[in-house]
């Protein structure tokens, strides 16, 4: 026994990891311990005393980061959808803008469709509609005419209160012209000639006796000036689309509010 532990105390003097160099390595020490212990309590009452001093509006903001890239990183199914389409959209818009400018490919008939545009613009069908009111002489043909202007101006009012309300900007860069300042034509979204052609159609289709070639060239007329819109490049196929629907919701409503004969006689004497 007494030889035995020379030897053991030679071994651990010849073994290298037992010199104080290398004790950091195989043990930490307990001053590193004690500071690093230290150093982790200071910094947790800096933290939770900055988080105290922070606003609550911060903290909000703060918590709610993550769940916001999160949206934009996994959007809804709807939000994809919604995407696709309007980029569909946009894309089929300007293959068919045509005649958006002179250089496009059929630059040269631009001003034929210009043409066939201001057939269905509200300025020349309220001027015509008040001249026909005042040559008439029969009391069905002013109630007729009465609930037509009625309902020009409403579509007007409606287009007008939408598109400021929307506030889309057609496919291409293309200034509104003086009659679309006049009629606050100035968005795109929904067209107003094509909800004004729609209102027309549906309303001379119910008001008046046309013989069938006379109703199929009307309907054929409201679908040309819908199509010239996206051919000059003012409005979307959704907008001429949505106009449509718009008109015909229009005409329903003037229906509900007819106004009868005496009442158009009524506002003709005042006028």
């Amino acid at each position: 026994m007494p030889a035995s532990q020379p030897r053991s105390r030679a071994r651990d003097r010849n073994n290298v990891l037992n010199r104080a160099e290398f004790l950091s390595l195989n043990q930490p020490l307990k001053g590193n311990q004690e500071s690093r212990s230290s150093g982790r309590k200071q910094s947790g009452q800096a933290g939770a005393a900055g988080a105290q001093n922070t606003n609550p509006k911060e903290r909000r903001q703060s918590q709610q980061l993550p769940e916001e890239d999160c949206m934009q990183l996994n959007p809804s199914f709807k939000g994809i959808a919604f995407n696709s389409l309007l980029a569909i959209d946009i894309c089929m818009s300007k293959r068919l803008g045509v005649c958006a400018n002179r250089a496009s490919s059929w630059g040269g008939a631009r001003s034929m469709i210009n043409l066939l545009g201001i057939t269905g613009h509200g300025i020349p069908w309220i001027a015509g509609t008040l001249i026909c009111l005042v040559k008439s002489s029969t009391l069905a043909g002013q109630e007729v005419l009465m609930n037509l202007l009625l309902a020009l101006l409403l579509d007007i009012m409606i287009v007008a209160g939408l598109q400021k309300l929307a506030k889309r900007k057609g496919p291409y860069d293309i200034n509104p012209g003086l009659l679309d300042y006049l009629t606050m034509d100035t968005y795109a979204f929904p067209a107003g000639h094509a909800s004004r052609v729609a209102m027309l159609s549906k309303f001379f289709l119910n008001h008046l006796v046309l013989a069938i070639p006379l109703r199929i060239l009307l309907v054929l007329w409201a679908l040309c000036v819908g199509l010239s819109r996206v051919m000059i490049g003012r409005h979307h196929i959704t907008d001429v689309l949505s106009g449509f629907v718009f008109g015909y919701l229009q005409f329903r409503l003037v229906e509900l509010i007819w106004m009868s004969s005496n009442t158009c006689q009524m506002l003709i004497s005042i006028w």
